[in-house]
Protein backbone atom coordinates (compact mmCIF):
# COMPACT_ATOMS: atom_id res chain seq x y z
CA UNK A 1 0.00 0.00 0.00
CA UNK A 2 1.45 3.30 -1.31
CA UNK A 3 -0.28 5.97 1.66
CA UNK A 4 1.97 3.34 4.45
CA UNK A 5 5.52 4.08 2.46
CA UNK A 6 8.18 6.90 2.99
CA UNK A 7 11.46 6.95 2.20
CA UNK A 8 12.93 6.20 5.29
CA UNK A 9 9.92 3.79 6.86
CA UNK A 10 7.13 1.64 6.00
CA UNK A 11 4.18 0.37 8.05
CA UNK A 12 2.99 -2.96 7.71
CA UNK A 13 0.73 -5.11 10.00
CA UNK A 14 1.41 -7.39 12.60
CA UNK A 15 2.99 -10.66 11.67
CA UNK A 16 3.56 -13.65 14.23
CA UNK A 17 7.25 -12.69 13.82
CA UNK A 18 7.15 -9.72 16.06
CA UNK A 19 6.41 -11.86 18.89
CA UNK A 20 9.35 -10.71 20.59
CA UNK A 21 9.23 -7.09 19.82
CA UNK A 22 5.51 -6.10 21.35
CA UNK A 23 6.35 -8.77 24.30
CA UNK A 24 9.48 -6.12 24.82
CA UNK A 25 7.47 -3.45 24.21
CA UNK A 26 4.76 -4.01 26.55
CA UNK A 27 6.73 -5.36 29.15
CA UNK A 28 9.10 -2.15 29.36
CA UNK A 29 8.10 -0.69 32.29
CA UNK A 30 9.72 2.72 31.07
CA UNK A 31 6.87 2.74 28.65
CA UNK A 32 4.07 2.05 31.03
CA UNK A 33 3.45 5.78 31.48
CA UNK A 34 2.23 6.11 28.47
CA UNK A 35 0.69 3.44 27.54
CA UNK A 36 -1.35 3.58 30.71
CA UNK A 37 -0.05 -0.10 31.61
CA UNK A 38 0.64 -1.06 35.71
CA UNK A 39 0.85 -4.99 35.04
CA UNK A 40 3.02 -7.60 32.22
CA UNK A 41 1.76 -9.26 29.59
CA UNK A 42 2.32 -12.89 28.85
CA UNK A 43 4.13 -14.26 25.73
CA UNK A 44 0.39 -16.19 25.70
CA UNK A 45 -1.90 -12.67 25.59
CA UNK A 46 0.35 -10.90 23.49
CA UNK A 47 0.42 -14.00 20.85
CA UNK A 48 -3.77 -14.03 20.77
CA UNK A 49 -3.58 -10.30 20.28
CA UNK A 50 -1.04 -10.58 17.20
CA UNK A 51 -3.17 -13.68 15.78
CA UNK A 52 -6.95 -11.59 15.72
CA UNK A 53 -4.74 -8.44 15.07
CA UNK A 54 -6.23 -9.42 11.39
CA UNK A 55 -10.01 -7.62 12.85
CA UNK A 56 -11.51 -5.33 11.34
CA UNK A 57 -11.11 -1.70 12.49
CA UNK A 58 -14.59 -0.82 12.44
CA UNK A 59 -15.23 -3.58 14.51
CA UNK A 60 -12.44 -3.80 17.02
CA UNK A 61 -11.79 0.53 16.93
CA UNK A 62 -7.90 -0.20 16.87
CA UNK A 63 -5.54 -1.04 14.12
CA UNK A 64 -1.71 -1.42 15.32
CA UNK A 65 0.98 -1.33 12.74
CA UNK A 66 4.90 -2.21 12.65
CA UNK A 67 7.04 0.55 11.94
CA UNK A 68 9.72 -0.64 9.64
CA UNK A 69 13.29 1.05 8.26
CA UNK A 70 13.37 0.64 4.24
CA UNK A 71 15.71 -2.59 5.18
CA UNK A 72 12.85 -4.01 7.02
CA UNK A 73 14.09 -3.64 10.84
CA UNK A 74 11.12 -3.08 12.89
CA UNK A 75 11.75 0.04 15.22
CA UNK A 76 8.44 0.78 16.89
CA UNK A 77 4.72 0.28 17.07
CA UNK A 78 2.12 2.86 15.84
CA UNK A 79 -1.46 2.97 16.90
CA UNK A 80 -4.84 4.25 15.72
CA UNK A 81 -7.59 3.42 18.92
CA UNK A 82 -10.28 4.88 20.08
CA UNK A 83 -12.09 5.00 16.74
CA UNK A 84 -14.90 6.95 16.40
CA UNK A 85 -16.89 6.37 13.21
CA UNK A 86 -19.86 8.52 13.84
CA UNK A 87 -17.59 11.27 14.73
CA UNK A 88 -14.70 10.40 12.32
CA UNK A 89 -11.93 11.05 14.67
CA UNK A 90 -9.41 8.11 16.19
CA UNK A 91 -6.78 8.52 19.22
CA UNK A 92 -2.83 7.93 17.39
CA UNK A 93 0.07 6.88 19.59
CA UNK A 94 3.72 6.17 18.46
CA UNK A 95 6.61 4.49 19.90
CA UNK A 96 10.19 3.77 18.60
CA UNK A 97 11.68 1.18 21.18
CA UNK A 98 15.17 1.93 21.18
CA UNK A 99 16.70 5.10 22.09
CA UNK A 100 19.07 4.55 19.29
CA UNK A 101 16.52 5.12 16.94
CA UNK A 102 15.16 8.15 18.39
CA UNK A 103 15.74 11.57 16.68
CA UNK A 104 16.31 9.74 13.15
CA UNK A 105 12.86 11.11 11.80
CA UNK A 106 11.61 7.93 12.16
CA UNK A 107 8.80 8.83 14.17
CA UNK A 108 7.51 11.90 12.52
CA UNK A 109 7.50 9.96 8.79
CA UNK A 110 5.35 7.54 10.29
CA UNK A 111 2.81 9.97 12.02
CA UNK A 112 3.07 11.50 9.00
CA UNK A 113 2.04 8.16 6.89
CA UNK A 114 -1.13 7.39 9.33
CA UNK A 115 -2.47 10.55 8.88
CA UNK A 116 -2.74 10.54 5.19
CA UNK A 117 -3.89 6.95 5.85
CA UNK A 118 -6.11 7.96 8.22
CA UNK A 119 -7.70 10.83 6.02
CA UNK A 120 -7.56 9.39 3.15
CA UNK A 121 -8.76 5.48 3.56
CA UNK A 122 -10.77 5.76 6.60
CA UNK A 123 -12.12 9.15 5.63
CA UNK A 124 -11.60 10.72 9.20
CA UNK A 125 -11.84 14.07 9.50
CA UNK A 126 -9.92 14.55 12.80
CA UNK A 127 -7.11 13.01 14.74
CA UNK A 128 -5.64 13.46 18.09
CA UNK A 129 -3.34 12.09 20.79
CA UNK A 130 -2.54 12.55 24.23
CA UNK A 131 1.11 13.32 25.42
CA UNK A 132 2.70 13.56 28.66
CA UNK A 133 3.98 16.80 30.27
CA UNK A 134 7.66 16.83 29.77
CA UNK A 135 8.14 14.26 26.94
CA UNK A 136 9.58 17.06 24.50
CA UNK A 137 10.54 14.48 21.78
CA UNK A 138 6.82 13.46 21.44
CA UNK A 139 5.59 16.67 21.57
CA UNK A 140 7.87 17.75 19.10
CA UNK A 141 6.74 14.87 16.50
CA UNK A 142 3.38 15.94 16.66
CA UNK A 143 3.60 19.75 16.37
CA UNK A 144 6.02 19.44 13.58
CA UNK A 145 3.01 17.36 12.19
CA UNK A 146 0.88 19.91 12.14
CA UNK A 147 -0.91 18.94 15.52
CA UNK A 148 -1.99 22.20 17.49
CA UNK A 149 -1.82 21.96 21.17
CA UNK A 150 -5.48 22.57 22.34
CA UNK A 151 -5.98 21.78 25.92
CA UNK A 152 -3.83 20.36 29.24
CA UNK A 153 -5.60 18.15 31.54
CA UNK A 154 -4.01 18.98 34.61
CA UNK A 155 -2.48 16.38 37.18
CA UNK A 156 -4.32 13.51 34.98
CA UNK A 157 -1.69 10.87 34.96
CA UNK A 158 -0.15 9.07 38.02
CA UNK A 159 2.89 7.85 37.58
CA UNK A 160 5.94 6.25 40.06
CA UNK A 161 3.75 8.26 42.66
CA UNK A 162 3.61 12.17 40.82
CA UNK A 163 1.02 13.65 39.06
CA UNK A 164 1.91 14.97 35.14
CA UNK A 165 -0.18 16.78 33.18
CA UNK A 166 -1.64 15.94 29.76
CA UNK A 167 -1.57 17.80 26.71
CA UNK A 168 -3.97 17.16 24.30
CA UNK A 169 -3.04 17.40 20.55
CA UNK A 170 -5.51 17.50 17.06
CA UNK A 171 -5.17 17.58 13.94
CA UNK A 172 -7.89 18.37 11.68
CA UNK A 173 -8.35 17.45 8.05
CA UNK A 174 -9.27 20.85 6.39
CA UNK A 175 -10.15 18.88 3.04
CA UNK A 176 -13.86 18.52 2.65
Amino acid sequence: MLTLQGKKVYLRALEPEDLDLVHKIENNEDFWEISSTQTPYSRFLIRQYIENAHRDIYDIKQLRLVICTKRGRAVGLIDVFDLDPQNQRASLGILIADKKDRKKGFGSESLSLLCDYCFTHLGLHQVYANVTDGNKDSQKVFENNGFRKVGVKKEWTLFKGKYKDEILYQLINDVH
